[in-house]
């Protein structure tokens, strides 16, 4: 058995080219373009990297990205008040601050700050209570962006043993939730689950999500395998970035598996982009972009 690669990058591509279509399809109507506001503090470079590409998606997709940048040592009432500012602003229709912030900052006040229906990023307690109530809301980006790669694969969900590893508010407990509203049995596995290999054995479903370099070595033959994880690792003097899942030897045992790069990781942009137009249609009473 060799499994099938899930392409994330070419599944994002088709959903971008899609939704830039039902923006111009939009725009003329409504007077303006979809808005985002990208709120960058410090200067790290991953982070700029990570918001020069979720803005370079924006403007493929034609939402109007309107970023602003803040030196580390800024203070939390002068970030909450760009927040407050976007909040009110009638042309920003999703918001995003960019993860981490440093230490000295609180960032659940900030992150809890943003309006409820400008949660590009679906972090806030109001959209993460939707999702456990089962109602219409803004995802998390990456777990919505990980089920719809699963749903690409044409297997069914319902019935099927899943098993999340990994227990974060960002990915691990919103990607349980979802797959519970799917009809998966599911089972979040952690740092302290006993015999996690065995666990992850039994799984028709394997989403890894614990930042642990190609910790997953085995799995149940044919299963689905999405690979959350980003960690950058030095071999040969030579850094790259690898998943969580040891892709050369799970990939000969599942049925359907992620990469990285090129798995997950664009379907995050590409949801945070969806978000945004799902609060734009929601403003306007347009009805949302489809996924399909």
């Amino acid at each position: 058995m060799t499994a099938q690669i899930i392409d994330g990058k070419a599944i994002a591509q088709r959903l971008q080219a899609e939704m830039a279509a039902w923006v111009h399809a939009h725009r003329e109507g409504v007077g303006r373009s979809p808005g985002l506001a990208v709120f960058l503090v410090g200067d790290d470079p991953a982070s700029a990297a990570y918001v020069a590409n979720k803005e370079r998606a924006c403007t493929k997709v034609g939402i109007a990205a309107t970023g602003q940048r803040f030196p580390a040592e800024v203070s939390q009432a002068e970030v909450q008040g760009a927040i407050a500012a976007a909040n009110a602003d009638p042309a920003v229709d999703g918001i995003l601050l960019q993860l981490p912030v440093p230490p000295h900052l609180d960032s659940i006040a900030l992150l809890n700050a943003i309006a409820p229906d400008k949660d590009a990023d679906g972090l806030h307690p109001e959209n993460l209570g939707k999702l456990v109530r089962g109602e219409p809301g803004l995802r998390s980006c990456t777990p919505a962006g990980t089920m719809y790669l699963l749903q690409q694969t044409g297997r069914p969900i319902a019935g099927q043993k899943a098993v999340v590893i990994g227990r974060s508010i960002l990915v691990g407990k919103p990607m349980a939730l979802l797959l519970l509203a799917a009809n998966a049995t599911v089972t979040v596995a952690h740092s302290h689950t006993a015999d996690l290999a065995a666990v992850v054995r039994e799984a028709d479903i394997v989403v890894a999500a614990m930042g642990r370099p190609r910790a997953i070595h085995q799995v149940k033959p044919g299963a689905i395998v999405l690979d959350v994880g980003i960690n950058r690792v030095v071999e040969n003097g030579q850094s790259r970035l690898v998943g969580d899942v040891d892709f050369a030897q799970v990939a000969p045992q599942a049925a359907w598996i992620t990469p990285v790069p090129g798995g997950v990781g664009p379907m995050t942009v590409t949801m945070l982009l969806y978000n945004t137009l799902w609060s734009y249609a929601q403003r306007h009473g347009l009805a949302p972009f489809s996924l399909g």
